[in-house]
């Protein structure tokens, strides 16, 4: 049938030349007996036609415009792309994979095929997906949202890239998405993560998926949108790593095996060749699980916190998610919300010796200003806390990987972040706008921070300080992120 569409595509250009010739045809002499008969019965019609060569002509001017038209992408199935960014965006790139020809997205799915037969899952699930896409386009376009009840939060401000995108996403995603969570695997290592410390996240996010209690979680394998991957990093470092002879080793190897197996059981990860499946982890070394057989993970998404760009991080395919230490005991780090007038400190550290960007931190900085006060050990008679809220302005230098906790600590300290690092991929840059709440600086410029820090004009502050006490739902944020790129992919019919 395709081959058929195919054939028909050329052959229709050519009969329309056809009809456009027939009147001339018989104009055209086969030999010089046959001219003058037909000259001879034609007298009047060839006095009014125009010779031959005028024919010729306007038909090859015909063929070159028709052909083109008819076959060029215009004519045929579009791949849509979702782009929440603006044009001012920093991604070099987008992308829209397609891993089969499906239905224009513009014309949108019948509910049931041309031969009567009822949709398939996957063509169900794509409709859903196409019309997710158009209604987005249009809340750009209107500048407003749609939906079917009445929405308690609108986004709306500099602090986003585009809040009406992110607005009607969010609501298409609450509306459509699901995720199956796999059941292969037993504890520790799957379906248990930890719920503390700075990798918390990746226990916290699995627990919010595989506790049945999220209407995001898919009743059947067939009515999902994405696959999560219930593997927990900091487990297997935990109970299989042996110093000194890991690195490098178990991480991708177990991951990779989990995911053979799973798409040795189950049609959905090859169908899009991994695609709509990710996993989420906070540890260092999770970059890793793609090193050994990078082809298998090349559409894969990774849900990262070291998000490092000059280490294999792609930050159209893959996700930054911050990273966040959790007391035990607590939700998350303390509030304290100063006002900007009580707040005499112009910028605050305290921390470790943990990598190339600290150690240059501390050679500049180090116990040796009163306004940009930087500490590797925090006087007894200080509380770390509470001198964050004291603060304007909280350092956040990257460690011995990029992401650091102590931009979630900032902010919810109501500090602006001032974010130290080189090659880091922010988080949720498909949404947010980090240069409205929070300045970013490499570490070649850290012997300049009190002069830039100098410069921030008063209402400038202000208003980033006012934009960094907006409130997100971390989890939400992380599931809109695998959403974003789950309506980059067609799945084929």
């Amino acid at each position: 049938m395709n081959k058929n569409k195919k054939t028909y595509r050329y052959l229709v250009p050519f009969y329309a030349l056809c009809l456009y010739l027939k009147p001339y045809l018989s104009l055209i002499p086969f030999h010089e007996s046959e001219w003058r008969r037909r000259h001879r019965r034609s007298e009047e019609a060839m006095a009014t036609s125009s010779p031959t060569r005028f024919v010729i002509f306007p038909a090859i001017l015909f063929l070159i415009v028709l052909i083109p038209l008819y076959l060029s992408p215009i004519n045929r199935n579009q791949n849509i792309l979702l782009h929440l960014l603006p044009t001012h965006s920093n991604h070099s790139e987008t992308t829209h994979q397609t891993f089969q020809t499906s239905s224009s997205p513009s014309l949108l799915p019948k509910n049931d095929s041309a031969d009567g037969e009822k949709m398939s899952h996957v063509e169900r699930i794509e409709e859903g997906l196409a019309r997710a896409r158009a209604a987005i386009r249009r809340a750009i376009r209107t500048r407003n949202y749609t939906s079917e009840k009445d929405e308690a939060f609108i986004p709306r401000g500099d602090v986003y890239r585009n809040p009406y995108a992110f607005h009607q996403s969010h609501i298409e995603m609450e509306k459509r998405f699901k995720i199956w969570a796999y059941r292969e695997g037993d504890q520790p290592l799957m379906h248990d993560g930890p719920s503390n410390d700075i990798y918390a996240i990746e226990g916290q996010f699995m627990d919010e998926i595989e506790s049945g209690k999220s209407h995001f979680l898919a009743r059947h394998p067939d009515e999902a949108n994405a696959f999560y991957i219930p593997m927990s990093l900091t487990k297997i470092v935990h109970f299989i790593y042996e110093p000194p002879h890991y690195y490098g080793k178990w991480i991708p190897r177990l991951v990779t095996d989990y995911i053979n197996f799973v798409a040795d059981k189950y049609p959905y990860w090859n169908r899009s060749k991994g695609a709509d499946h990710f996993l989420v982890s906070c540890h260092d070394w999770a970059p890793d699980v793609s090193a050994l057989k990078p082809d298998l993970y090349k559409h894969f998404i990774r849900a990262l916190c070291n998000a490092n760009t000059s280490e294999r991080f792609h930050p159209i395919r893959d996700i930054s998610i911050p990273e966040i230490n959790i007391p035990r005991g607590k939700l998350g780090p303390p509030h304290l919300d100063q006002p900007p007038n009580k707040r005499p400190i112009l910028a605050f550290f305290a921390g470790g010796a943990h990598g190339y960007v600290r150690s240059v931190l501390f050679k500049y900085w180090k116990e040796k200003d009163d306004e940009v006060q930087v500490f590797e050990r925090l006087p007894r008679n200080r509380n770390y806390s509470k001198s964050m809220g004291d603060s304007k302005f909280c350092l956040c230098p990257s460690g011995y990987e990029v992401a650091s906790p102590r931009i979630v600590e900032a902010i919810a300290a109501g500090c602006v972040p001032m974010i130290i690092c080189d090659h880091y991929s922010l988080p949720f840059s498909d949404v947010l706008d980090w240069s409205k709440f929070s300045i970013y600086i490499t570490s070649d410029k850290i012997p300049e921070i009190k002069k830039i820090l100098k410069a921030v004009p008063t209402e400038t502050y202000l208003e980033m300080q006012k934009r960094v006490k907006q409130a997100y739902d971390m989890l939400h944020m992380i599931l809109h992120s695998v959403w974003l790129r789950r309506l980059n992919v067609r799945l084929p019919s």
